[in-house]
């Protein structure tokens, strides 16, 4: 069925506040809680990875599921506005809660409230991405990503030169308005997306129903591993290339601190250029991938990658990384039906999220072993894995 929507690129940039608030409050979670977990507690290197992944382990349990129940959901607000809705509330209540029991110094409430903060998180991650495929023709889907990775990027920015100065005032300012921002953003969507929902003859528009989406989500499992590999071939290339991100993002503040002997808030204002480079380049990235194609786009940028860790331009890292995220997720849910999105979106992030499992606690044993400067080489290892992998890929150009 040929798809009828329209693209606004309006509508797609007020999409883009929900994922400037996710983005919000995951760089503040990753910027500060190594921090708080090492100073405060004086956990390993390696433990803080393994506290690192309580998100991801939430995110590859749950959000195949919430993706898919997502589909079946039929609602006033649509189907994935009221997981924004919900998901945002909890968040922004368990958000603040984490610096004021670092301060209290009581590390059991301090996980409890990092565990249900995540869980929130998790309620929503799924829906907020799948309204992008949702309201926008695949035509125009690595553009539409580009201006959402474009506002990914702001809220990144945003924390990383304003979250400085409140840090330094009082280590739970940063948290206290990074939570009203990201609940805020969320609103915004909340209030003004309108949902087209598929017709009623497409595959899941039924009631919700829990063990209706959780044979959803086993149907979708067997579509990455029957017939021609092209999707389960992406799902990997975005498995290691999100080990070798992840490891970079989880540590480089602690990197700044304990081996280039700066201020972690510094360190966190440092990440700030780089979203400035992902800021500048995701809409391009998202104009290049539709016009070069998607596959040679995301080699590109993971070729460069590598040559510019090996090289010891760490600075410079958002620049390619920008060519590889923005054409991904157009790659998955272009590879089936705009009933099925929220499932397939669900599968971007099982392997995204299964490799974000990973890379902390490799990255923190590597760190514990051979040092900070290890980092940089293990990534670069990774980013050349997937650039390999992507070469086999046939499928997730743009669908006429």
């Amino acid at each position: 069925m040929r798809e009828k929507q329209t693209f606004s690129v309006s509508k797609t940039f007020l999409l883009g506040f929900g994922f400037f608030g996710v983005s919000v409050i995951w760089s503040l979670y990753n910027a500060y809680l190594p921090i708080f977990l090492k100073s405060t507690f004086g956990l390993r290197s390696s433990v803080i990875g393994a506290v690192m992944t309580i998100d991801n382990i939430f995110a590859i349990a749950l959000l195949p599921f919430l993706g898919a129940l997502s589909d079946r959901t039929r609602t006033r607000l649509g189907r994935r506005r009221p997981y924004i809705l919900v998901g945002s509330t909890l968040a922004l209540m368990f958000f603040v809660l984490v610096p004021y029991f670092n301060t209290l110094q009581i590390l059991g409430l301090m996980m409890l409230a990092i565990i249900l903060m995540n869980l929130s998180m998790a309620l929503f991650r799924s829906p907020v991405v799948a309204l992008m495929p949702d309201i926008t023709p695949s035509k125009y889907r690595s553009q539409a990503n580009g201006i959402i990775n474009f506002m990914g990027g702001l809220g990144a920015l945003l924390v990383y030169f304003g979250g400085k100065p409140l840090y330094d005032q009082d280590i739970s300012l940063p948290f206290l308005v990074g939570g009203l921002v990201m609940f805020t953003a969320s609103m915004l969507v909340v209030v003004f997306i309108r949902e087209k929902l598929p017709g009623s003859a497409e595959p899941g528009a039924g009631k919700v129903s829990f063990r209706a989406s959780i044979q959803e989500v086993v149907a979708n499992l067997k579509d990455v591993f029957r017939g021609e590999k092209s999707l389960l071939l992406i799902l990997l290339g975005i498995l290691f290339w999100f080990i070798g991100f992840n490891s970079i993002e989880t540590f480089f503040t602690s990197y700044a601190k304990y081996h280039l002997g700066i201020e972690e808030s510094t360190g966190a204002q440092i990440l700030g250029f780089f979203s400035v480079t992902f800021m500048i380049t995701s809409i391009a990235s998202g104009f290049l991938g539709s016009r070069i194609g998607r596959k040679r786009t995301i080699r590109f940028g993971l070729a460069i990658l590598v040559a510019i860790l090996l090289g010891s331009l760490f600075v410079r890292r958002f620049l390619p990384l920008a060519l590889v995220n923005v054409n991904s997720l157009p790659m998955v849910v272009d590879m089936t039906t705009l009933a099925k999105v929220g499932g397939y979106t669900g599968l971007y992030y099982f392997f995204s999220q299964a490799a974000n499992i990973a890379a902390p606690p490799l990255a923190g044993l590597l760190i514990d072993a051979f040092g900070y400067a290890f980092l940089m080489i293990f990534a670069a290892a990774m980013f050349l894995l997937a650039f390999f992998i992507m070469s086999f890929v046939k499928r997730g150009e743009v669908q006429n």
